[in-house]
């Protein structure tokens, strides 16, 4: 099963851009399979953008992923590792 996270560009320089997943997590993913740009929405696999998503779509998703989170950190008492 592959994973992919929505997050949205906050910087591009070449082919790597900062990403933000929300909460406070920023990493870098590789953007040169996609046409995006700073402040679109992409979906990141493995530290590469596979697609620029819509802004509602990407944001439902993100509050998904939130949800999920914070009812497995009730379910265990402890906070998971964040994406």
């Amino acid at each position: 099963m592959c994973l992919a996270v929505p997050a949205r560009i906050i910087e591009i320089n070449g082919d790597l851009a900062k990403v933000d997943f929300g909460g406070g997590v920023i990493r870098e993913a590789n953007v040169s399979l996609v046409d995006a740009k700073v402040g679109d929405y992409v979906l990141v696999h493995a530290g590469y953008a596979i697609q620029v998503l819509e802004k509602e779509e990407a944001e439902e998703t993100l509050m998904l992923w939130k949800e999920i989170l914070e009812t497995e950190e009730g379910r265990e008492g402890n906070a998971p590792e964040r994406l």
